[in-house]
């Protein structure tokens, strides 16, 4: 199966596309043909690899140690295209500045952003009030101040400035857990002492995991939740205290690693004092479809880039392609590798069995059955190899890796995303395995097929 089907298989974890199994099913339909249509008995074959088992446990390791990694990181690739799915919403319009394909690039000017609100067609709340986010995008670079072993000594961390917090979680459809508030118009909270000013934030699961661990041993011991920041923890960034008001239900969407705060606030503090992006809701996917055309073809009073905001995140994605041509490099020599393994296997059994084949001839056998008991072998010790190394690539279903994806040259944002083991994922390693199976089986069974009976018996 070509790997870009995996960036187009629509499917539920574990659910296998039709696009995925048929491949797979080719290769298991020749191992069930092998083994109807050859006479050689399969227990010849399995008595024969109990026999071997060194070299048979060894190739077949190797066999799962490519599997496994091709596991890995096809579930890598995915976790980012389900990330990308999962973010924005349909009924949405994102709103750049002209030639901008990325919102930390972009600079919407004030004036620029009042008349586009005025816009028919963007949804208005109870209050009259349109639906729209003006929001800044701001990548901050945090020393991290509690130092650990195999971890950096700073991090970029993604900031989006908003100027009204409760309207654009209602934008952007997101949810606070339980205990969490909205960020206040003043944007600030004072502290116990009474002199600091604290930024107040609301951040996404994936980040407050992450600052989560730059605390203290003796903090920890005194935190709401140990495995990450809560409601009322305090984090330091940018030379201000920070509290926590609240935590986003983010997790499988780009709003995971993002911290929320005032724009009127944390633009100047990090030098950004234009709006980056504008964010306007409206009635469904066909609206949006209109709105975004109107601002891309016929809207004159300033330049502007529309998107659908789904499909903008969709497009994020293209760095997944990135990753899978690498995915597809690294799988082809390593396959070599795995070939090369099974045919040297395969050789040395064809070599040790030279009396066994020539029995078999005398027997009444054919150089056909020679050949596919041989090639039968073959896809079945790379199959059990193959299957054990699938079976060790699911282990890694649901951890969490950092990345960046990215819709062209220069832009990105940084991500946390969960790794996900698919039923497609799962077809395409055991689709690898056999492919493998069959080219390092068939120059030994040849040789099998060609060896004389008399000879063989010398």
């Amino acid at each position: 199966m070509p790997f870009d089907l995996l960036l187009a298989a629509e499917t539920t974890p574990f659910e296998i596309s039709l696009d995925s199994l048929e491949p797979l099913l080719v290769g298991v339909a020749i191992i069930v043909l092998l083994m109807v249509i050859g006479k050689v008995p399969v227990t010849y074959n399995i008595r024969n690899l109990s026999v071997r088992w060194v070299s048979t446990a060894l190739t077949g390791l190797a066999f799962t140690m490519v599997i496994g990694t091709l596991t890995v990181m096809l579930a890598f690739v995915n976790g980012m295209v389900k990330l990308a799915e999962g973010s924005g919403q349909p009924g949405n319009v994102l709103i750049f500045s002209e030639g901008s394909t990325d919102e930390t690039f972009s600079n919407l000017g004030f004036s620029d952003v009042g008349e586009i609100e005025l816009v028919d067609g963007i949804l208005r709340d109870e209050e009259n009030k349109p639906m729209v986010s003006r929001e800044t995008f701001l990548v901050v670079n945090q020393p991290v101040v509690v130092q650990q072993a195999n971890r950096p000594a700073r991090r970029f961390l993604q900031v989006r400035g908003v100027e009204d917090s409760r309207m654009a979680g209602r934008v952007h459809g997101m949810q606070l857990i339980a205990g969490g508030e909205w960020i206040t118009r003043e944007g600030v909270r004072t502290l116990a002492d009474g002199k600091t000013n604290a930024i107040q934030a609301i951040l996404g699961e994936g980040v407050a995991t992450t600052l989560g661990r730059d605390r203290k041993p003796e903090d920890l011991a005194k935190a709401k939740d140990p495995t990450q920041l809560v409601a009322g923890d305090l984090f330091s960034l940018g030379g201000r205290d920070w509290i926590v008001m609240g935590v986003f239900k983010s997790s499988g969407s780009t709003f995971d690693s993002e911290i929320w705060a005032k724009r009127d606030i944390v633009g100047p503090m990090f030098g950004k004092n234009t709006y980056t992006s504008l964010v306007l809701r409206t009635a469904g996917a066909p609206e949006a479809q209109k709105l975004q055309k109107y601002f891309n073809e016929e809207y004159t009073r300033a330049s502007v880039k529309a998107y659908q905001e789904s499909e903008y995140y969709k497009s994020l994605a293209q760095t997944t392609k990135q990753f899978l041509y690498a995915i597809i490099v690294i799988t082809a020599i390593m396959s070599i590798g795995g070939i090369c393994g099974v045919m040297n296997t395969m050789f040395a059994a064809v070599a040790n069995r030279m009396r066994d084949i020539g029995v078999l001839r005398i027997l009444g056998y054919s150089r056909m059955d020679v050949q596919m008991s041989f090639l039968l072998e073959s896809l079945v010790l790379a199959l059990v190899g193959g299957a054990s190394g699938c079976l060790m690539g699911c282990l890694a279903h649901g951890l969490k890796a950092s990345s960046i994806v990215s819709s062209g040259p220069g832009g990105g944002k940084f991500v946390v995303l969960e790794l996900v083991v698919s039923g497609d994922v799962i077809a395409v390693g055991l689709t690898a395995t056999l492919v493998m199976g069959l080219l390092g089986g068939i120059l030994p069974s040849i040789r099998a097929m060609f060896i004389r009976p008399l000879e063989s018996l010398r």
